[in-house]
């Protein structure tokens, strides 16, 4: 049971669309000057799954034109992949491709994954939320990228190269003695 495991990697999951539309955020402009932020009339995105290891605050990452139980089972390979000889417990929602045969097969191969979901409608227990807070902050609010592949590259890029740290563990009584962060 990889909740018991001593060498186990807990991860935080979650999923996010990206729109080439630029969000706005508030921004220091000169008095009279309001800045101009670009307007996409289309709608194009694209979606990333993102797994925040609790520990070390490390991001695992994967685009995906749609999300469906396939390219979640695709995810999860690459999850199980990046830790390949550790137990993972994965902590996510309970969005419907969560759910499916394919799901129950990959779980079924791979016992050491083992999968633990957030109450219902309670999106602030899960740490991958603020996550892409963060990562929108940065990157996507009032950007001038031209193109969506531009702007989903880099949010891929500050994804996988920032640490996000969370202090989630902590208040269910981890005991990071034992369990030390990496940095």
């Amino acid at each position: 049971m990889a909740q018991t495991a001593p060498d186990t990697v807990v991860l935080a999951v979650d999923e996010a669309s990206l729109y080439l539309q630029a969000t706005t955020m508030a921004v220091w402009a000169p008095r009279g000057r309001p800045p101009l932020v670009r307007c996409d009339p289309g709608r194009a995105k694209t979606s990333f799954y993102g797994a925040l290891n609790l520990h070390t605050g490390q991001e695992t990452v994967m685009e995906a034109g749609t999300l469906n139980a396939a390219t979640t089972t695709q995810y999860l390979d690459q999850v199980l992949a990046t830790y390949p000889d550790q137990p993972v417990l994965l902590l996510w929602d309970r969005a419907p491709w969560h759910r499916g045969a394919a799901i129950r097969d990959l779980l079924a191969a791979h016992p050491r994954l083992e999968l633990v979901e957030f109450p219902t409608a309670a999106p602030d227990l899960n740490p991958q939320e603020h996550v892409w807070k963060a990562a929108r902050r940065a990157v996507s609010h009032n950007h001038t990228d031209p193109t969506l592949t531009t702007l989903a590259a880099r949010f891929r890029t500050h994804l996988t190269t920032t640490q996000f740290v969370s202090s989630f563990l902590d208040q269910y009584g981890w005991n990071l003695a034992v369990r030390p962060r990496s940095n």
